[in-house]
């Protein structure tokens, strides 16, 4: 991801002329190295974090570092006089995401932007519209699918597969309906993609379910299990109708939004196809269905730096997506315990 967007600052220096790729920070610097010379500019490499903090070659820094690093190197750099780009979650842990953002509400509101692309999608910011016009009536459940073709790779941190996966559909879901759960439910098996990798997770597929108030809920699907290809699916039901956001063909170049009303009805209500960018190189699965959403993103946090104003996405929103995560972890019962409850 360091790489994306990188790729990305540097298209929008060509682009508008509103800001420039000054740095590049990374362990291992020939990576870094040669990603400037792929990107075809001079530019100065960094062996480590601390180097860049230290240099204040920049006014803002994009971090795509390990979740464990997420609160340092954020901490780091605003307390350099950056405004930061961290990609999600905001830190790993419910008790440190309410610890850093008890920290930065109180020193840097408005220092950091969390990295939700969701929100800067065009298929569902366009499914948004359509819902919120009524085009559906009263919506009543929202189903969001993420799903890798294959394993976190070897050697992968995550913090399990809820937090580091699904932090992305909740915030979606929270985005669509401007609303938060009251309670929450997570269903977990280890089932195939584990055994192919030394990523440690607790699940490899799961499902995380949401009750709101007012009669309405959300259900998320999460695997690494998917071997067909990457699978983003988001379906919007109400009352006189549903959308459909990405429909799993493998061609994740041409993503379809579409409604339909209630039976018997002739025509779709909305039928519109998105195309996504082909970067002809090679990058993660997600890259593709996300790339423009990345790119996208990154042009907002630019303009919010330039004109000094806050972003539209915060480290408030990673808490709260992660408040609902943990609700629903704390309602997993083990198998063996469920089955010393049945015999008792």
């Amino acid at each position: 991801m360091g790489a994306v967007h990188a790729l990305h600052v540097h298209e929008l220096a060509r682009e508008t002329g509103q800001c420039e790729l000054v740095a590049l920070a990374d362990l291992d610097r020939d990576r870094a190295s040669r990603l400037a010379t792929e990107i075809g500019r001079d530019i100065p490499v960094f062996a480590s974090i601390e180097e860049l903090a230290q240099a204040r070659v920049s006014d803002a820094t994009v971090i795509v570092t390990p979740t464990e690093n997420h609160r340092e190197h954020a901490a780091l750099m605003i307390q350099a006089g950056q405004r930061v780009l961290l990609e999600k979650p905001l830190t790993g842990t419910l008790e440190e995401d309410r610890s850093f953002a008890a920290e930065l509400d109180r020193d840097h509101p408005n220092a950091l932007m969390l990295a939700f692309q969701r929100r800067f999608d065009e298929p569902l910011q366009y499914a948004k519209q359509l819902m919120d016009s009524g085009a559906i009536g009263r919506v009543f459940k929202i189903y969001s699918a993420l799903e890798d073709s294959n394993p976190a790779p070897n050697g992968y941190k995550s913090g399990g597969i809820l937090p580091d996966m699904s932090v992305h559909n909740v915030d979606e879901i929270l985005w669509l309906t401007g609303r938060t759960p009251h309670s929450a439910l997570v269903v977990g098996s280890r089932i195939y993609s584990h055994r192919l990798t030394t990523c440690a997770e607790d699940f490899d597929d799961a499902l995380l379910y949401l009750w709101f108030d007012r009669e309405m809920v959300a259900q998320i699907q999460v695997s690494r299990n998917h071997v067909s290809g990457y699978r983003v699916e988001t379906l919007i039901f109400g009352e006189e109708g549903q959308i459909h956001v990405g429909h799993f063909d493998q061609k994740l170049l041409e993503i379809t939004v579409e409604a339909y009303g209630r039976r018997g009805r002739s025509e779709p209500l909305a039928h519109r196809t998105f195309p996504m960018r082909n970067y002809r190189r090679p990058l993660p699965e997600f890259v593709d269905r996300f790339g423009a959403a990345y790119k996208a993103e990154l042009a907002a946090f630019v303009e919010c730096c330039r004109k000094n104003t806050p972003f539209p996405v915060t480290h408030r929103d990673g808490l709260r997506a992660q408040e609902v995560i943990s609700a629903g972890m704390q309602a997993v019962i083990p198998l063996d315990q469920a089955a010393r409850v049945e015999r008792e």
